[in-house]
C-alpha cells in the first residue's frame, strides 16, 4: 500500500528511507502554533492529528498517511522549536550536565485513507546530556539548524554525539519512533 508521509522534517523523512520504505510527502500547512494544551504530553498527539485531518480530504487514493509531531519537555518547560537564536542557546546551555533530561514526546497519527482506521500514539524518549563545551553550541548554533528542531539540538550533530545517552530508540529522539510505525502499519494494512 502507498504510504505518504504528513511531514517536511528531514529527520523523519531519514528515518522511514532508512528503513527501507517508499513514500510521498505532502505537508498539512497547520499554524501548530494555535494548537495548545494545559498538558504538554497532549500536545504532540494534538498536533499529529490535526495535520492527518488537514491532509486527509486531499488524498484521493488507498495509502497509509503517516502524521507526527514532537515536543521537547525539560525541567517541566515546553520546548518546541527555538523562536530565535538567543533561545536556543538558552536551551542548549540549560542542557549541559543537567540532572533532567530531554524528554523527546511524539504524537503519532496513521490513518489507512481506504478503510478510515487509524491509531494515534505517543512515544517517548529521554536525551541526558554531560558538559556541552561553549564552542560545540557556537558551533551549533552557527549552522543555524537549531532553529528547525524541537528543544534546539539534533542528536545526530558530530557536537552531539559524545556527550549525550538516550533511554529510548534514536528514531523517537528524530521524530519518528520506528518501532511504533512499524506496528501500526501492520495493523492497519
Amino acid at each position: 500500500m502507498k504510504i505518504i508521509l504528513g511531514s517536511q522534517s528531514e529527520n523523519r523523512k531519514t528515518v522511514l528511507e532508512r528503513a527501507g520504505y517508499t513514500f510521498d510527502v505532502l505537508v498539512s500547512g497547520i499554524d501548530e502554533k494555535v494548537i495548545r494544551h494545559d498538558d504538554f504530553y497532549e500536545l504532540p498527539l494534538l498536533l499529529a492529528k490535526a495535520k492527518a485531518e488537514a491532509l486527509l480530504p486531499r488524498i484521493t487514493e488507498p495509502a497509509l498517511l503517516i502524521t507526527a509531531d514532537q515536543v521537547v519537555i525539560w525541567n517541566g518547560e515546553l520546548r518546541e522549536k527555538p523562536r530565535d537564536m538567543a533561545e536556543a542557546r538558552r536551551f542548549l546551555e540549560s542542557y549541559s550536565n543537567s540532572p533532567y533530561p530531554a524528554e523527546c514526546v511524539n504524537g503519532v497519527m496513521i490513518t489507512n485513507t481506504r478503510t478510515g482506521r487509524s491509531r494515534l500514539t505517543r512515544e517517548t524518549s529521554r536525551v541526558y546530556f554531560s558538559d556541552i563545551p561553549k564552542q560545540a553550541i557556537k558551533l551549533f548554533l552557527k549552522r543555524g539548524t537549531c532553529l528547525s528542531k524541537a528543544g534546539g539540538f539534533d542528536v545526530c550533530e558530530p557536537e552531539f554525539k559524545t556527550i549525550i545517552r538516550i533511554e529510548g530508540t534514536l528514531e523517537s529522539v528524530l521524530g519518528l519512533p520506528l518501532d511504533v510505525i512499524q506496528r501500526c502499519i501492520m495493523e492497519l494494512s
